[in-house]
Formats: C-alpha cells, structure tokens, sequence
C-alpha cells in the first residue's frame, strides 16, 4: 500500500430497528444524518479528507447518496464524496475503496459507511410502462398520444416492488442458503444453537454497555430492538420454515436468519497521520490485508465466496486459523456460517477450491462474534459492512497489542469480502 499504514477506527451507528418499526419514517439519507453529524458535528470531531457512503436499495431521487449525505449534514462540500454498492459487503468495501485511496497519498482520514432504510422501498413502473409513458409524455399531438394507446398493453400497467432475490437465479437469498445446508449437511438445531448464542451475546453486550459508545440515539431509540432475552432452544424449534415450506426438509426459519432492518453505521478509515486527527479514545486497529472473492453462482453456493476469501489471505500472511483471537462472521443466515465454517476445515475444499495447500487447522468457535451478530442484531444491507468492522476495531482494541482478527461479509452475486485487522 505503498509504504502508507493503513488504520480503521470505530465509527458510530445508529440503532438496528425491525423494518415498519421505530425508525420507518427516516428514508436513507435522513437516517445517514444522525450518525454522519455525530462523527463530524462537534467542535472535537475530526473532519474528513473522502466520504463513501452507500446503500443496496436504488431511490429515483438521486445517484449518489454520499453527496447527498455530505450536504444535508453541513459537511464542508469541497470534501469529495461517492457511493459506492456491493450488496451486504457495501460498506465494507467502501472502506477497502477508501484505504486504497488513502495508501497513494494525498489524503489521510475518510469516513465511509452505509445505510438502509428498508421500510421506505420506492415501487417503480415495470419498464414496458415506463417507456410508453416517456413516449406519451414526448407525443407532440393528440393523434400521436391516441395512436399510443393501441400499443399498450394491460400486462404491462403494472408496479415493479423490489424483491430480495438474485436477479441470475430468480431465488432468494433464503432458498440460497437451503441449497447451501443440504450440500454441506446442515442440521436445524446447530443453525438454531448459532442463533440462540448470537442473542445470548448480544443482550450479555447490551447488559456490559459493550454498545453504548457505538451507537447514536435515533428517533428516541438507543439501543437495538432485535436482540431477545427470552430466546431458548424450545422457542427456536418451533419456529415453521421461512423459505422451504413444501419439501418437509427446511431448516431457515425467520429465527435463524437476520431480519429485514433500518439502519445506518459510519467507520474511519486513516492513515497514521490521519488517526492523529481522531480523538485518542477512540478505538483503532491496523488494516493489515483483504481479499474480495467470487463464485458462479449457478454452480457454486451463492453465499459461499468468504470460504474462498479467508483461506487465501491468511495464507499469503502465513497464518492459520487458530493464530486469528477474534472472528467476526456477518450472520445473513446460521446455516451460511456454518456451511462456510465447514469448507474452511475441509481440506479438500481448500485444496480444490480456493486452491490453497497448507494446512490451516480446525476453526475455533470460541472465538466467533462475541458480542453477537447479525441474527440479533439485525442486518441493514448498506450499513452491515461498517456495523461489523466497527465492533470488531473495538473487541480488538481490548486485546494485547499484535492480536489478530478476521471480519467476513458474504454478498449476493456469489461474492465475498474478508479483512485481518491486528492490534497496535
């Protein structure tokens, strides 16, 4: 990275609320504001050199929400800022985007992260519709807006609302992800255990104010509305399949897999004289490598990339699983980090799949989302990938210095995103 040290610090966010729930009424830029205000606003707050920010769900309204973003928020406009979109690893890469660009001088302090606000999707025209109505709307005269109507056609009036499926495959995540637990021999009660132990760690972090100083009061909400304390076992099992219903063998219910989420997280990313300019309280931890991967998503699991991803970047450092004190897995599904978890100990799949020879050990699940993840906590597509780096920087930072952590994304489009992050 061109003799640059590259640094992440951890941001702020705002409360992961349940879609159509306390924070419904703030549309993507409007619930970016609180967090990007909180990061900048006071007299004490660093000011950026780059803003990335972005968001996985299209608005007509605009085309780059980081602009949009930086203005509503008063921030000084000469400051570059670009959106940036690559499914649930959106705000992730945007800081991979922004440590690159940070690593060839020039600048030294950006501020990247995302957002979604999942209960204010804007329905759209199919696009049949929409293009004879820009016609119309072009016809010069009567005859020619009448002679238009001859070619418009019933099926063609109709609304295009957004569906959280794979545009290639025509199947959703969810059904994705049944594929992937059957393939790799998934059993309902390990996916319902990961689930339990995600909001067992998630309330244990909210009970020890492990979040407080991560996230910002929004609409009266201060902390996330997901994570349960009456969650067992007994109340997972009985839970009915979310995506299989009709085969008898599905195992993803709504307990098990993250749930549809408003939220927005913010993360810095700095060089050394960049985080000079960060309050010095502030948690940090050297990004040392990161690899994006991807996989055919017709013959390969759709959410199956970090499997290729984190072998071949802790191979390129010489490390092995049981060298990393800190794993931090992004939860879209139970069943996908344990389908990912298994290639990782397969030894044939490193071998043939990622293509690396050594050998890297059996994972140690004692050491994975200690504070919970996305099954509690929630998971806002555009704002994820800053969610997890940011929890990450702070666990790390309470470790001894050289301590070692991998954060892992899966993304729709068969894609992956992994970082190691090291201690000072």
């Amino acid at each position: 990275m061109n003799g640059h040290a590259i640094w992440l610090a951890a941001g702020l966010r705002s409360p992961f609320a349940r879609v159509d729930g306390p924070l419904a009424r703030l549309d993507a830029v409007e619930l970016s504001l609180p967090v990007v205000r909180a990061m900048t606003g006071s007299q004490s707050a660093a000011k950026p050199d780059l803003v990335v920010w972005g968001t996985v769900i299209p608005n007509l309204g605009y085309s780059n929400i980081a602009r949009e973003v930086q203005i509503a928020a008063d921030l000084d406009q000469t400051i570059p800022a670009f959106s940036t979109v690559l499914a649930c690893s959106t705000s992730m890469v945007a800081a991979f985007q922004a440590a690159g660009m940070l690593a060839h001088g020039g600048k030294e302090l950006a501020l990247v992260g995302g957002v979604e606000s999942m209960s204010r999707v804007q329905i759209g025209l199919s696009q049949n519709f929409s293009d004879w109505l820009r016609r119309f709307s072009q016809a010069r005269s009567i005859a020619q807006r009448l002679a238009l109507f001859k070619n418009l056609r019933a099926r063609d009036i109709r609304l295009h609302i957004l569906a959280v499926a794979n545009r290639a495959t025509g199947k959703s995540m969810g059904e994705h992800c049944e594929e992937m637990a059957r393939t790799w021999n998934i059993a309902r009660e390990r996916q319902d255990r990961i689930a339990l132990a995600s909001h067992e760690k998630a309330i244990a972090g909210q009970k020890s104010g492990f979040f407080d100083d991560l996230i910002v009061p929004v609409e009266g909400m201060s902390r996330d509305g997901f994570p349960r304390p009456d969650t067992s076992l007994e109340r997972l099992a009985k839970l009915q399949p979310a995506f299989d219903r009709k085969s008898g063998k599905g195992t993803i219910t709504a307990g098990n897999a993250s749930p549809l989420t408003d939220g927005a997280a913010g993360l810095w990313v700095a060089t050394g004289a960049g985080l000079k300019r960060l309050p010095g309280s502030v948690p940090r931890a050297r990004l040392v490598d990161w690899e994006v991967a991807a996989v055919n998503v017709f013959t390969e699991g759709l959410l199956m990339a970090p499997a290729y991803a984190i072998p071949r970047m802790l191979a390129r450092n010489g490390l092995a699983y049981g060298d990393i004190a800190l794993w931090e897995i992004h939860e879209a599904f139970a069943a996908q980090v344990l389908c990912n978890v298994a290639a990782l100990e397969s030894a044939d799949f490193r071998r043939d799949k990622a293509r690396v020879e050594a050998d890297l050990g059996t994972f140690p699940w004692e050491r994975l989302n200690p504070h919970g993840g996305s099954v509690a906590l929630g998971h806002p597509f555009g704002a994820t990938g800053a969610r997890i780096l940011s929890q990450a920087v702070k666990e790390l930072a309470a470790m001894p210095g050289g301590s070692r952590a991998v954060v892992s994304i899966c993304a729709d489009g068969g894609l992956g995103t992994v970082a190691l992050l090291q201690a000072e």
